[in-house]
């Protein structure tokens, strides 16, 4: 069953992709800039306790 869903996952990416590009691109800047943003909080959080 974990293997079905992880296929289907990874054809559902590659289908975005070749379909809308750039919307796929967008989507994955996007998460970026909010794992970085979040990282970044953490720092300062960590940074102002000391």
């Amino acid at each position: 069953m974990k293997r079905v869903l992880t296929l289907l996952a990874v054809a559902l990416v590659v289908f975005l992709i070749l379909t809308n590009p750039n919307g796929a691109s967008n989507s994955v800047q996007n998460i970026g800039n909010i794992l970085y943003n979040a990282a970044q909080s953490v720092t300062v959080f960590f940074t102002n306790l000391f």
